[in-house]
């Protein structure tokens, strides 16, 4: 038995039916033909997920530029070992 796929559009009018509050959640799940318990799953990840969706995008750009600029210095040091050793082992030759 295959499981039913939900498209993110029925998703979010379901969430959204719920937590409106005007119907009860067996009305919403009899009206788009799903179970009450999943009309509960979406309305509660709905409202998990919205302050994400409003929250700071800057924040999340600048914890990318973290980690590129933490990543950058890590080979920085490497190169520069790498430099160090070429230096001292091929000092003979010049």
């Amino acid at each position: 038995m295959k499981r039913k796929r939900y498209s993110n559009a029925l998703k979010s009018k379901v969430a959204l039916a719920a937590i409106k509050g005007d119907r009860t959640v067996n009305e919403i799940a009899s009206e788009y033909g799903i179970h009450a318990s999943q009309v509960n799953r979406w309305k509660k990840e709905a409202i998990e997920r919205l302050p994400d969706l409003f929250g700071n995008k800057n924040g999340r750009k600048s914890k990318d530029i973290e980690k590129e600029k933490d990543r950058l210095y890590q080979q920085i040091g490497k190169l520069q070992v790498e430099v160090e050793f070429l230096k001292k082992n091929t000092g003979h030759l010049l």
